[in-house]
């Protein structure tokens, strides 16, 4: 009987268009910010989330009905330019009871807010934490959550099938087409594939996102605190109620509980093997996690000795607690910064102070762009496409000096080392092409060469805080011009796709296959 009822479900949520199941989910989720107001007794945001969590639900209920007859025919292409277009067009919906809740900021600044929570990329428009209530704090923060869920399923549900996101370095068919395997036996039927994937992921995804929650709070983190660092953390979005990790209550035990749980964006083994169509199935053999590692340990003790140089030359003497303090905070930071979550230890303003060193933007610029794990709610070019580089590189390099050796790698990597390596080079060049359109453009509308450099960068990478932490000077979003935040805006929804897919979009003769 259950099982029979639980078929039926599924079967009406096959015949439902996949914006609107979206539109329909985050309608739900407008009344928890309203119930959070109704309780702190501020009724006039309680009213602003309610009506608007009604009117969205009543506008799918209408459509959907409709709508029950349609059968999709574009397959899991379509279901590609759908989850564009919940990028671009939800947000809209997203900004009305924010926009009216607030009261006072324009209706771009509050749909730039939440493009910048919904791909993850937590760009503040508002870095005074005082201005927004805690209702909206909330409300931010579970955007960024909701939109990370949406990779997290995307990733194995739609971008694994058509080789993208990462995937086509390892996959055998060409990006954007469906390719034998798994993707092609679910060809017939993607929208069942994805509800599947999403009965399977949401759970891992809301059980995790509530361990870090209760441990924070046992750390004795805040309440709301605690809820949006758990949200932000997983969805690695950055997003925080307090500006960061230096208005936290929870220390360093906050702050390790955040980077233990960071690891689940440096590689999709951590989660699941399911989205890999072919790989390593050991988490100490996976190629992403342990250049991950590298990358973390490198960057660390490269700032480390830097620090230590400068206390040297100011003749500063640095206790044995202080030094461990400081490099927990370069650990830390590498760690937040290259699985583009963007947190910032409260030990890294004491190694600046004790050393008298600026803010090392380009190292966190670096990191941002490497990004994590393909299949991840990680941005940036992906571990695995460096992987690939990498391995290709080290087997030109060994051709120079014996011509005719054959590559001792397996199976496995050989195929990442010629055909995966040619798709992440042209897939690395299409995101230096797009980071200097995207600087142009800014450039042309009155931002200087270093802000648009930075701004580019934070937004295809996903890293909203770079724009606050990687100057000496944080760039204040809200003085931008309006062209200019859309760019922006565009800018995080491409970054987020990535290239590849947007490529995929706008080619017309996979359209017709």
């Amino acid at each position: 009987m259950l099982q029979a009822r639980g078929q039926q479900r599924i079967g009406v949520l096959r015949r439902l268009p996949l914006l609107l199941m979206i539109w329909g989910i985050v309608s739900l989720a407008m009344w928890i910010p309203a119930v959070y107001a109704l309780a702190l007794d501020d009724h006039a945001t309680s009213r602003s989330f309610f009506y608007s969590g009604l009117l969205g639900v009543f506008a799918v209920s209408i459509i959907a009905l409709a709508m029950s007859n349609r059968r999709p025919r574009r397959g899991t292409l379509g279901q590609l330019a759908v989850l564009l277009a919940a990028f671009t067009v939800l947000p809209i919906f997203l900004a009305i009871p924010f926009h009216d809740a607030l009261g006072t900021t324009s209706f771009l600044n509050a749909y730039f807010d939440m493009v910048s929570a919904l791909t993850t990329t937590g760009a503040d428009l508002f870095p005074d934490p005082a201005r927004l209530s805690a209702p909206l704090h909330l409300w931010r923060a579970l955007v960024g959550w909701m939109g990370g869920l949406l990779m997290w399923i995307s990733a194995a549900a739609i971008l694994a099938p058509l080789s993208l996101g990462g995937f086509e370095v390892t996959a055998r068919g060409q990006p954007g087409r469906p390719v034998s395997g798994v993707a092609q036996s679910e060809k017939s039927d993607p929208r069942g594939h994805l509800i599947r994937v999403s009965r399977t992921l949401a759970p891992v995804y809301a059980g995790l996102t509530a361990v870090i929650w209760i441990l924070l709070l046992i750390a004795g983190e805040q309440g709301l605190t605690a809820v949006s660092h758990a949200m932000s953390v997983i969805a690695t979005s950055g997003i925080s109620p307090v500006g960061g990790l230096e208005g936290s209550t929870a220390g360093i035990t906050g702050e390790a509980i955040l980077f233990l749980f960071l690891f689940f964006a440096l590689s999709r083994l951590t989660f699941s093997t399911d989205t890999a169509t072919s790989g390593y199935s050991r988490l100490d053999k996976d190629p992403e996690f342990r250049i991950g590692i590298f990358i973390v340990l490198a960057v660390a003790v490269l700032l480390f000795i830097r620090f230590l140089a400068g206390t040297a030359e100011l003749n500063i003497a640095v206790e044995v607690r202080q030094a461990l303090g400081v490099f927990w905070g370069f650990m830390f930071t590498a760690m937040s910064f290259l699985t583009t979550a963007g947190f910032e230890s409260a030990n890294w303003n004491d190694a600046q102070q004790l050393s008298g060193l600026s803010t090392p933007g380009l190292i966190l610029m670096g990191l941002a762009l490497v990004g994590g794990g393909v299949a991840t709610t990680a941005g940036g070019v992906k571990l695995l496409r460096v992987f690939a580089l990498y391995l290709n590189g080290k087997r030109e390099i060994d051709r120079l000096i014996y011509p005719s050796s054959v590559s001792g790698e397996g199976g496995g990597n050989r195929r990442i080392q010629s055909d995966g390596a040619f798709i992440a080079w042209i897939f690395l060049m299409m995101f230096a092409l797009t980071l200097a359109l995207f600087d142009l453009l800014l450039a042309v509308m009155g931002v200087g060469f270093e802000q648009a450099m930075l701004l580019s960068v934070a937004a295809l990478s996903t890293t909203g805080p770079l724009i606050e932490l990687a100057t000496d000077v944080p760039i204040r979003l809200i003085d931008l011009s309006s062209g200019a935040k859309l760019t922006v805006c565009a800018a995080m929804v491409i970054g987020r796709l990535e290239t590849l897919a947007i490529v995929a979009l706008i080619t017309p003769t996979l359209w017709r296959d």
